[in-house]
């Protein structure tokens, strides 16, 4: 939106900007271990953020690095902060309210991404038996409506199971799903 070359009234207005650019992709985890700072820390949680062992290390490394910090209570807050910020960005379905020390409460952090873990491994084995019934039931009724997949969709794992017996009986998709 700013012209290259301003008319020369204008170039006192025109701002300059330096910076320092830190590109994270660039630095590998090895990298990322020879260095001892918070910022390295934050960067290795970011890019250990889709494994949740990887993540309970990275979160250990960095509260290794503000135990040795000077500023460590202010450095501590800052990540704690922004820790919580990057967990709810990702997803993460766990209470973070109390969390307000990653150095004192790094325990109480641990059990809750464990917990996080233990959800989504649920989720997983849930969306895996809905999508295989899903399958048995378009190959022995056909393509499924709009009715039955919604149905299938919002079933519990205990649905899913009484359904995945029933389907050897059941001689027709409203027969199954008590229509």
């Amino acid at each position: 939106m700013i012209r290259p070359e301003p008319p020369v009234f204008l170039q006192a207005y025109q701002p300059h900007l330096r910076y320092y650019l830190v590109d994270e992709a660039r630095y590998t985890d090895q990298e990322l271990a020879t260095r001892r700072t918070p910022l390295s820390g934050v960067f290795g949680i970011e890019k250990a953020s889709r494994n949740r062992q990887s993540l309970q290390r990275a979160v250990d490394r960095v509260v290794t690095i503000i135990r040795a910090d000077p500023q460590k209570e202010r450095t501590d807050a800052i990540v704690t902060r922004w820790l919580k910020r990057h967990l709810q960005q990702l997803g993460a379905h766990i209470d973070l309210e109390k969390l307000n020390s990653l150095v004192e409460e790094r325990d109480m952090l641990a059990e809750n991404l464990e917990h996080w873990a233990k959800i989504e491994r649920q989720e997983g084995r849930l969306e895996g038996e809905r999508r295989v019934l899903q399958r048995q039931l378009v190959r022995r009724f056909g393509e499924l409506p709009a009715w039955a997949a919604e149905k299938l969709e919002a079933a519990s794992a205990e649905q899913l199971d009484i359904w995945a017996d029933d389907i050897l009986a059941a001689q027709t998709l409203d027969e199954l799903f008590g229509r």
